[in-house]
């Protein structure tokens, strides 16, 4: 029985930790740039983009596509960044609660 409710505080806690990690990456955002900065994008690790910021030197009526290209390229690579991001934190608790690499979470 011991070892029943043992198991049963540890999937508790392990709950309570991704709700909490989940909770955190919300508020974390992440930074990307394309066009040699010329375009910037920031992302919270929800996946919503807070900001797109673009240097008005690259804004060309008659190249648009450019210019679209060049915000799809820094989205792109705001969203790769939120995702090593939560790699890196689901790593850390995972470690931290003593489960070995690879093992899937729920919600993550």
């Amino acid at each position: 029985m011991m070892n029943f409710q043992k198991m049963m505080q540890q999937a508790q806690q392990m709950q309570f930790k991704i709700q909490e990690m989940q909770e955190k990456l919300a508020e974390v955002n992440v930074e990307s740039e394309s066009g040699g900065g010329m375009v910037k994008v920031v992302m919270a690790c929800s996946g919503m983009v807070k900001s797109i910021k673009i240097d008005p030197s690259i804004i060309v009526p008659d190249d648009a596509e450019t210019l679209e290209d060049l915000i799809v390229a820094a989205v792109n690579n705001a969203n790769t960044a939120k995702d090593e991001r939560i790699k890196t934190e689901t790593q850390a608790m995972m470690e931290e609660l003593g489960l070995p690499e690879g093992t899937q979470l729920p919600g993550m």
